[in-house]
């Protein structure tokens, strides 16, 4: 009975956690480039009751009797599916129609990935800079910093679905910047740390970044200018994981419940 509390608290927990999960995941509905996580468990250890032997009757047992001790989260992975293109009036607002990634600088000067692409011009000490919300730059297919000419108004860009920057000059003819917004895939999107504000970090379980631009054998993705990419949640689905998950966490309790009643009235027997 003891066994039985532990078990179903184990249990109340890793649902706690899948609750805590798709919490997140319907928070995070409209959050632009947001990709939906799944929580996975695996089983705690076994307990051995009876090995595989022959009882005192001389009965073949060939298989030992074993109880298990309960549940924990093995993993929260992310599923990078696409998600859907939404038409927006911002010519900064970028969409990623493929498996690539943005590039950004973060403070730290460390490069991440993001596949938010509602971006920015920001004014800084370099210039006119293709920046993220928080002011990160956003990196070409060179690593470097996406900065406008002096004189060009950030309203002349022209970004097509290579992600090559031009800009439109006083007599309507485009001008290329030989520049190209940075596209990077990786063997293991879902071994990405996620580092928050949308943003992505290199681990070994990724694999390195790959830049489409240099690596053969990769299939490109598409910058979609005016566009940006919204979150792969689907709420129908969330709000059918929420209900099992309340379901289970409340399955474990009602054992929990059973347990103590069951202990109860063994310390009533002496009575």
């Amino acid at each position: 009975m003891m066994r039985a509390l532990y078990t179903a608290a184990s249990g109340m927990i890793a649902q706690q956690s899948n609750v805590d999960n798709i919490s997140n995941n319907l928070s995070n509905v409209n959050t632009v480039g947001y990709k939906q996580e799944k929580m996975e468990f695996k089983s705690l250890l076994y307990q051995t009751i009876q090995t595989r032997t022959t009882s005192a009757n001389g009965e073949e047992k060939p298989i030992s009797a074993q109880v298990g001790l309960g549940t924990r989260v093995a993993s929260n992975t992310s599923i990078y599916t696409q998600g859907s293109l939404m038409a927006s009036e911002n010519a900064t607002d970028f969409a990623i129609d493929g498996d690539g990634f943005f590039a950004v600088r973060g403070a730290d000067g460390q490069t991440y990935y993001t596949r938010a692409g509602n971006f920015v011009w920001a004014v800084g000490t370099n210039g006119v800079t293709l920046s993220t919300s928080d002011g990160y730059p956003v990196l070409d297919s060179n690593n470097n910093p996406i900065i406008l000419p002096n004189g060009i108004t950030a309203e002349s860009v022209v970004v097509d679905q290579s992600g090559a920057v031009s800009y439109r000059n006083g007599n309507g003819t485009y001008v290329n910047l030989n520049q190209s917004i940075g596209l990077f895939q990786f063997n293991n999107p879902s071994g990405l740390n996620k580092e928050g504000s949308n943003l992505l970090s290199v681990t070994p379980a990724s694999g390195n970044a790959m830049n489409e631009a240099t690596t053969a054998n990769l299939t490109r993705s598409s910058v979609m200018q005016n566009y940006l990419e919204g979150s792969n949640v689907q709420v129908a689905d969330e709000m059918v994981n929420l209900i099992i998950a309340q379901r289970a966490y409340q399955l474990n309790s009602k054992a929990i419940t059973a347990a103590d009643e069951m202990l109860e009235q063994a310390n009533n027997l002496r009575r």
